[in-house]
């Protein structure tokens, strides 16, 4: 008879786990892989939200960690990429004379 007890005891942690699990753990993954993906896509011309709160428009991303936004005219602020909570709007790509991409590397 113990054993019973203890198998159903162990049955109900199990249980308890993968509701946490499927309820809690799986769908915070979820939205830190997309906005892990959201961040890395960012781009010259995006509306960006910085944790402080903090709204500007992309300028430049200088590197994968660093971008430059501007919150007013004329006002421009380096900030890590990790610090940015959401990207609000995309904005279509500037291009250069040559008619490529600002940001392209090639």
């Amino acid at each position: 008879m113990p054993d019973s007890a203890a198998t159903g005891q162990i049955l109900l942690l199990v249980g308890m786990f993968a509701v946490f699990y499927f309820l809690l753990i799986r769908p915070q993954q979820k939205r830190m892989k997309e906005h892990r993906a959201r961040i890395s896509a960012m781009r010259r011309g995006d509306m960006v939200v910085t944790g402080g709160g903090v709204i500007g428009k992309v300028i430049k991303v200088e590197s994968p960690e660093e971008a430059l936004i501007e919150i007013a005219d004329g006002v421009r602020v380096r900030v890590v990429s990790s610090t940015i909570t959401d990207v609000r709007a995309k904005g279509e790509p500037i291009t250069d004379s040559a008619g490529k991409a600002a940001n392209d590397a090639s």
